[in-house]
């Protein structure tokens, strides 16, 4: 699957998770950020945000929140991803890139429990 089919679309917007990833890293608590996909009753997919945090930063519901803020306050609205995950280290191929499919296949696995 190439990044270009890597689009979520959410109650009709087509979103590209490169520009939520893009916003995100630019905030001073995120080191690292993938963006999936995920499904959702009322939108079909919305975005979710796997978030490595910088070192010394904690996570925290109040820091998910802000992150949400953030992407709203840059992007369109509908961009801003409605979940929040914090990991301590994201999936990634020999080039730095990050692994999509991986944190699409940690999702359901922890969507089945």
């Amino acid at each position: 699957m190439s990044r270009k089919d890597d689009v979520i679309i959410s109650a009709g917007y087509r979103i590209g998770p490169e520009e939520i990833e893009d916003t995100l890293s630019s905030h001073e608590a995120v080191a690292d950020v993938g963006i999936i996909g995920v499904p959702d009753d009322e939108r079909g997919e919305v975005p979710k945000a796997y978030v490595q945090l910088a070192e010394g930063v904690e996570p925290a519901e109040s820091l998910a929140g802000e992150l949400q803020q953030y992407v709203k306050d840059t992007l369109a609205k509908y961009e801003y991803p409605r979940q929040i995950e914090f990991i301590d280290k994201l999936p990634t191929t020999a080039t730095g890139k990050i692994r999509r499919a991986n944190l699409e296949a940690r999702h359901e696995k922890a969507s089945d429990h």
